[in-house]
């Protein structure tokens, strides 16, 4: 089960780079290369032009997203330790759930302030019960393990 974790953080880290990119992929799947047909594809649509924009006249702004993509790989390296040793490292996965916990409240705060649509927060919020059925099986495994 946290190798699913560990999976997802170092997916999410690494493609923090790229994101111009897969955005446009992303739009050329979903809607094609037609004018903006909903909420959500106008969204992404202003965070690429966003994106583009920084990356063209404020690229110090993406050290920012560096430093993003690095805490989610070394977050993928924690709960990796997790994996060698669960029983000893059990303060991890309950970091974990913690952190997990910490996603909506954050999405709530932060959404409104940097002008989201409030309807993403609950693409954000997502996030959250994905990381946390795993590290929840992974902490009951680990108190089994512990009992027995």
């Amino acid at each position: 089960m946290l190798g699913i974790v560990v999976f997802g953080l170092l997916l999410a880290g690494i493609t923090v780079w790229p994101a111009v990119g897969e955005l446009k992929l992303a739009v050329r799947i979903v809607w094609g290369d037609g004018a903006p047909t909903g909420a959500l594809h106008s969204f992404v649509l202003r965070a690429i032009e966003g994106l583009e924009s920084v990356e063209a006249s404020y690229t110090f702004l993406l050290y920012a997203h560096d430093w993003l993509a690095f805490a989610h790989i070394v977050l993928a390296i924690l709960f990796a330790g997790a994996i060698r040793d669960p029983i000893r490292n059990v303060w991890i996965v309950q970091c974990g759930l913690i952190m997990c916990a910490l996603v909506p409240v954050l999405a709530a705060i932060c959404i409104p302030m940097r002008g989201i649509p409030l309807w993403w927060f609950w693409i954000d919020f997502a996030f959250a019960p994905a990381a946390a059925l795993p590290l929840w099986i992974a902490l009951r495994d680990i108190r089994r393990a512990e009992a027995g």
